[in-house]
């Protein structure tokens, strides 16, 4: 089984109103720890982004 890749996109603002990262989605701890963090967390945090990015969507 092949490692879940990040989804970092090289656009790293984070938005002071969800903590999220406008390019990613994700949190600050979860970029920090995502080497770290296993397969099946990174699969549970890839699973949430469209939500997220769609969360920011509707707030901007």
């Amino acid at each position: 089984m092949s490692e879940i890749q990040s989804p970092c996109v090289d656009i790293c603002q984070i938005d002071a109103t969800s903590g999220l990262c406008t390019g990613c989605r994700r949190t600050l701890d979860e970029i920090a720890t995502w080497g770290s963090l296993s397969d099946g967390e990174r699969a549970r945090i890839m699973g949430e982004l469209p939500a997220r990015a769609e969360r920011l969507r509707a707030a901007g």
